[in-house]
C-alpha cells in the first residue's frame, strides 16, 4: 500500500533506475519550432489527461468522518500540479464560521519558498515524462530579464490578447479553452470547503495593465545581479520582512536594489504575478497560467546561480524558528513521496539537471533525436534518501489528508472516486 516508490529519483533513468543523466532546461526562445509545438501539446494533454496516480480530496479529515467517509475526485495531470500549489498555500479551516488561521503558507514567505518550487518542477517534469513516454523531456524557462513586455503572450506560445476582451486570451490559442481551478479562496473558506477541481472560468492575464506604483517594470539584469550578491540565503525574521535576506529579495518582498524590506512594492519573482493582472496575480490560483512553470523555472535557475557562486553549507539553511513548515527538516506540503527542504538546498546537479545558460564553457552536451532538451549522459547525482511516509493532517482540527495515492485507496474507496 502506498506510493510506486518504483519511480527512478531525480536524475536517474531507465528500467532499474541505474543510469545517471543531467537534463539540460533551455529558454522557450531557444526551442526548434517543432520542439516548441510538441511542448504546448504536451501542456495541453496534461491539461486534459485524469492522473492515474493521485486523486484529490474535497473535504476536511473531519468531513470525511475522521477518515471512515472517503472524499476524493479525480482531477487532470496539469491540474493536479494547479491543486497542490493551491493546497500548500491556502488558509488552514479551523472549524466553525469564518475560523480560518489565514498566517499560514508552506510553499511563500519563508525559506521553504525556492526549494519547495524545485521539488514542484521536478514533479511536473516527471509527470510530463510519465504522460509522455518522452524521457529527455525538460521544461523550458522564459529569461525575463529586461524585458519590455511579456514575450510569451502570443499565440505561437502561451497566448496572445483577446481582440475584444483584454482580460483573456485569444481564440487563436491552445489556452484560450482551458479553466481555471482553486481560484474563489474566500469562497471556499466561507463555505468551510476545499478547492475541488471544479472549472471556475478562463484563464485570466492582462499583461502591462497592472498597478505600476508597485510594480513599475518587470525586473531588470542590474536587480538580479544584486541580488545574487548577497551573501545570506535567510536573515531574521525568516519571513516577508526580512531584510538583506537573498531568499526575500528574490521572492520580490525586498527591494532589489538595497536589500531591504518594502511592503509597498513587489520585485523580482513578485513582479511577474503582478504584471500578468490575471489568473498569475492571486497566489493559490496562480500555477493555472502555464507561464507560472517559465516563470518558476527561471527562479529556480538564479537560486542555482546564488548556491554555485556562494557555495553555502547545509547549515545556512535555518534549521529552526522559520515560520510553520519552513524549518529544514520538515517535509514540503503536500508532496508524496516526502521530501524534506533542507535536502533540496544543494545544486540543481547533484539532482540531475543544468540549465544551458549556466552551462561552463566547453561542456558538452547532446541534443537527444525526437527529445524536447537535450541530455548530459554520465552525470553524478546525489543519492537522496526517501522520507518516510506519512500524511500531512496539519495537526489541527480542520486539518485533512489533501493529496493521496490511488495506491492508498480500497478497492471500495476507489469505486466511490468522484469522476
Amino acid at each position: 500500500m502506498g506510493y510506486n516508490c518504483g519511480d527512478c529519483k531525480f536524475g536517474f533513468f531507465g528500467p532499474n533506475c541505474d543510469e545517471r543523466r543531467e537534463s539540460i532546461r533551455r529558454s522557450i526562445f531557444q526551442l526548434t519550432t517543432a520542439e516548441k509545438n510538441k511542448f504546448i501539446a504536451y501542456l495541453n494533454l496534461a491539461k486534459n489527461t485524469v492522473s492515474t496516480d493521485y486523486v484529490i480530496a474535497t473535504g476536511t479529515y473531519i468531513q470525511m468522518n475522521n477518515g471512515s467517509t472517503p472524499m476524493f475526485r479525480n482531477i487532470s495531470v496539469y491540474d493536479l500540479f494547479v491543486w497542490m500549489h493551491y493546497y500548500a498555500s491556502r488558509d488552514t479551516l479551523l472549524g466553525g464560521s469564518n475560523n480560518v488561521w489565514r498566517d499560514i503558507d508552506f510553499a511563500h514567505e519563508a525559506p521553504a519558498f525556492l526549494p519547495w518550487h524545485r521539488v514542484f518542477l521536478l514533479l511536473w517534469e516527471q509527470g510530463i515524462r510519465k504522460l509522455t513516454g518522452d524521457q529527455n523531456f525538460t521544461v523550458p524557462y522564459w529569461d525575463w530579464r529586461d524585458a519590455q513586455d511579456c514575450d510569451v503572450c502570443t499565440d505561437e506560445y502561451l497566448g496572445g490578447r483577446h481582440p475584444t476582451n483584454p482580460n483573456i486570451l485569444s481564440p487563436a490559442s491552445f489556452f484560450s479553452s482551458w479553466q481555471v481551478i482553486c481560484t474563489k479562496s474566500e469562497e471556499y473558506n466561507r463555505l468551510e470547503t476545499l478547492c475541488n477541481g471544479t472549472g471556475e472560468g478562463p484563464i485570466l492575464r492582462n499583461p502591462g495593465n497592472h498597478d505600476r506604483i508597485r510594480t513599475p517594470r518587470l525586473p531588470t539584469s542590474a536587480e538580479v545581479e544584486f541580488c545574487l550578491s548577497l551573501t545570506e540565503y535567510e536573515t531574521e525574521p525568516m519571513d516577508k520582512f526580512a531584510n538583506m535576506s537573498f531568499r526575500n529579495t528574490l521572492e520580490g518582498f525586498a527591494d532589489p536594489s538595497d536589500g531591504m524590506a518594502n511592503r509597498a512594492r513587489s520585485t523580482l519573482h513578485n513582479s511577474l504575478h503582478i504584471f500578468m493582472n490575471g489568473s498569475m496575480s492571486q497566489v493559490q490560483g496562480s500555477a493555472n497560467d502555464p507561464i507560472f512553470v517559465l516563470h518558476h523555472v527561471f527562479v529556480d535557475s538564479i537560486f542555482e546561480q546564488w548556491l554555485r557562486r556562494h557555495q553555502p553549507v547545509g547549515a545556512a539553511y535555518p534549521a529552526a524558528n522559520a515560520p510553520i513548515g519552513h524549518n529544514h527538516g520538515y517535509h514540503m506540503v503536500p508532496f508524496i513521496p516526502l521530501y524534506r527542504n533542507g535536502d533540496f538546498f544543494l545544486s540543481s546537479r547533484e539532482l540531475g539537471y543544468d540549465y544551458a545558460y549556466l552551462l561552463e564553457p566547453g561542456k558538452p552536451w547532446t541534443k537527444v533525436p525526437g527529445g524536447v532538451f537535450g541530455t548530459i549522459p554520465g552525470s553524478s547525482t546525489a543519492d537522496l534518501a526517501v522520507a518516510a511516509s506519512s500524511w500531512d493532517t496539519r495537526g489541527i482540527g480542520g486539518g485533512h489528508l489533501g493529496l493521496v495515492s490511488r495506491a492508498d485507496l480500497s478497492q471500495e474507496e476507489e469505486e466511490k472516486v468522484l469522476l
